[in-house]
């Protein structure tokens, strides 16, 4: 069995008191992190925000926004060294779940295609491409287009 198995394993509300250590985990993984404002926005206007934490440690995060029977996923991170463990699949799970929970029918989020792990991890959670939205991100060089993915729940 390995070590992060062995570790306590906890998916709850993002509280204001976790933004610094949601930022570490934002920075760590993006040349172009959401800022504090960004999830303090996001928390206060009712959007569902969670943090994963193991062992005690926030090591990712997810925010997720609902109207009527549709629900767009914002962001969702994993830190850098607890990837490839499958805990990217727990976490979209717990937010797809909660989706469901709602009556969520259609799950939509964008990604950029140069983030080939990520989009084969919301393939195989039955994610599909159907749109590309033109300079979405921004980019080292310019803008980085975003392609935009869908699920029926």
């Amino acid at each position: 069995m390995s070590a992060v198995l062995k570790l306590v394993h906890n998916i709850r509300t993002m509280r204001d008191a976790d933004i610094p250590a949601v930022l570490l985990v934002e920075k760590d993984s993006y040349e172009f992190p959401w800022s504090a404002g960004n999830f303090i926005d996001s928390i206060h206007a009712g959007y569902h925000a969670w943090v994963y934490e193991v062992g005690g440690e926030i090591i990712g995060h997810a925010v997720l926004t609902r109207v009527l029977d549709e629900a767009h996923l914002l962001n969702i991170t994993i830190a850098p060294g607890w990837r490839r463990q499958g805990l990217g699949r727990v976490l979209l799970g717990h937010a797809m779940d909660f989706a469901r929970q709602q009556l969520v029918r259609t799950l939509y989020l964008e990604v950029r295609p140069s983030n080939r792990p990520a989009i084969e991890l919301y393939e195989k959670t039955g994610f599909e491409a159907f749109a590309l939205r033109k300079g979405y991100y921004p980019a080292r060089e310019g803008r980085e287009d975003a392609l935009v993915m869908r699920t029926m729940l």
